[in-house]
């Protein structure tokens, strides 16, 4: 898959900014017509699982806190990104956004800002059980868990944590809560839990949450990603088959990147998040802030702008609006993991933001 199969024209080993000139837009587009209006913000680069296919057992040596925008610098820019470039759609991620001191108070900021962009969080659920209700009346609109197992000793083996009752704890509270619907994120890894499709979205339907699986991205810490190790959506696909029947989801997918099916005829339904063998970066909307200030036009860009140093230096607020914007203005075709001279990101994905 190239940059041509996605539809755009590509002229190989090409990179840095392009040389068209920006139109006087404040959105955040880029030269192939997409417009990002979807920010995907990193809270922290910690985590309190070790999940195999992310990180080393010893964990990671995590950011300074120095480095890490506070809160205050970190509304800032989510104000900017909403008022003067366009975003509609905020994701707190991390690392485990869970473990940021005052993420409350953070997401009733958040949902403050005029006009209010919808809120969402993707957590591993660790410690959601107790904060749910506080999150949800803080104005969290909705909430994404990291699951993949339902079977407690596979979970303790992927996340090297015993900690399987506190996450669907934290689910059903979430559904408590009102975050509805609940979505679950799960990769499928080769030889540790490809036999956990159908458990999984048995599980999914009873409870009422909604299921993605994710093929696995080359974001790991060891940088070991293996394309044959990976269970792709094709296989995810004939698992699901063999036990239910699948038939395409009725309502358009538009900029979503899960394509999603009806679950022997609905009204349930499992989705499936394609990033390496059905790249949908032709449609992608989505813009990403580090939790220590760098925006990112891709999940796996090499190239970053530094906003917290702007904002630190004391920069008008159009100026980092500017520089964000030419950012985006830069983006790449596509994410090119299927091309050759392929180089995963030096950021693991614990340090990007999901």
């Amino acid at each position: 898959m190239t940059a041509v199969d996605l539809g755009f024209p590509r002229v190989p080993g090409t990179r840095g900014r392009p040389s068209v000139p920006r139109p006087d837009n404040p959105a955040l587009i880029d030269t192939f017509g997409r417009v990002a209006t979807d920010l995907r913000v990193s809270l922290t680069d910690k985590c309190n699982l070790r999940c195999t296919y992310c990180m080393p057992a010893e964990g990671l040596e995590w950011m300074p806190s120095a480095d890490v925008l506070t809160d205050d610098e970190l509304v800032l820019l989510l104000r900017i990104a909403v008022e003067r470039l366009g975003i509609t759609d905020i994701r707190l991620t991390g690392g485990e956004p869970l473990l940021r001191q005052g993420l409350e108070k953070i997401v009733e900021r958040i949902a403050s800002l005029e006009p209010r962009p919808r809120l969402s969080m993707t957590t591993n659920g660790i410690g959601l059980a107790k904060r749910a209700k506080p999150l949800a009346d803080a104005g969290l609109d909705r909430i994404n868990v990291s699951l993949d197992t339902v079977d407690r000793a596979l979970f303790e083996t992927i996340t090297r944590r015993d900690r399987l009752s506190h996450v669907l704890a934290g689910m059903a509270a979430a559904r408590d809560a009102g975050l509805d619907p609940v979505k679950v994120n799960a990769v499928l890894m080769r030889g540790l839990n490809e036999d956990q499709a159908v458990p999984l979205l048995k599980f999914c339907l009873a409870e009422g949450y909604h299921l993605r699986f994710i093929e696995q991205m080359p974001l790991d810490a060891q940088h070991g990603w293996n394309r044959r190790d990976m269970i792709t959506a094709e296989e995810i696909l004939g698992m699901l088959g063999e036990e239910f029947t699948l038939s395409p989801f009725p309502a358009a997918r538009g900029g979503a990147p899960a394509e999603r099916w009806l679950v022997d005829g609905g009204p349930g339904d499992v989705g499936v998040i394609a990033s390496v063998t059905r790249p949908f970066c032709g449609a992608c909307e989505r813009t990403r802030l580090t939790a220590d200030g760098a925006v990112r036009s891709c999940l796996f860009s090499n190239d970053e702008t530094d906003l917290r140093a702007l904002v630190r230096a004391g920069a008008r607020e159009e100026e980092v609006a500017d520089a964000w914007r030419a950012t985006m203005w830069g983006k790449l075709a596509g994410h090119e993991i299927n091309e050759a001279g392929f180089a995963q990101p030096i950021r693991p994905m614990s340090a990007i933001g999901g």
